[in-house]
């Protein structure tokens, strides 16, 4: 058996860490805050960590679906394949458009973590809160606002993209070729 590598063992996250990092993050919103956890892990803790969040709102609701009049095994599945499908085609998107158009020097380890961070328990909170009918609307629109505040700091470090008009068309372009990409497999 080979022995242990101190070194990878102390880099890779937990999800224990991940949700310390999480409220870090969400705390102390800002580039330099994504910067200190941004090597913590990569692209296997991010999917890790998202997973949670896919089980969880899986879960949440397909027990909730008969109240909105869907199903039960077609929200739980759809869920469970496409939150972490819908986060890998965003985060690939905005890895591909900061990098090539607009000269980002971050790695898509360090795109995928910075975004999970932050994206796994906004999506839980709005799991949780979007369950209650007259709500639904309102706490879906505040989650979006605030992935998307986030998502334009995570851009800024993880991409290293400094100034505003390189991260918001990224994250403008990038959420444009989701929704194609999304549109193309519905």
């Amino acid at each position: 058996m080979s022995k242990p590598n101190p070194t990878v063992q102390a880099t890779q996250a937990q999800i224990t860490d991940m949700f310390a990092q999480s409220t870090t993050v969400l705390a102390q919103p800002n580039p330099n805050t994504f910067e200190r956890f941004e090597r913590r892990g990569g692209l296997t803790q991010a999917l890790v960590f998202v997973m949670v969040a896919a089980v969880v709102s899986a879960l949440i609701g397909a027990f909730f679906a008969p109240m909105h009049d869907t199903s039960f095994f077609g929200t739980l599945f759809s869920r469970l394949i496409g939150i972490p499908a819908q986060f890998l085609i965003f985060t690939g998107a905005v890895y591909l458009i900061g990098r090539n158009l607009f000269k980002g020097t971050g790695t898509f380890d360090e795109v995928t973590y910075s975004f999970a961070l932050f994206y796994v328990p906004l999506s839980l909170i709005g799991s949780v809160l979007g369950i209650f009918g007259i709500l639904s609307w309102p706490v879906h629109l505040l989650v979006f606002l605030a992935m998307v505040y986030y998502g334009y700091l995570a851009v800024q470090s993880s991409l290293n993209l400094r100034d505003t008009t390189s991260s918001v068309a990224t994250l403008i372009l990038s959420g444009l070729a989701s929704m194609w990409i999304g549109l193309l497999f519905l």
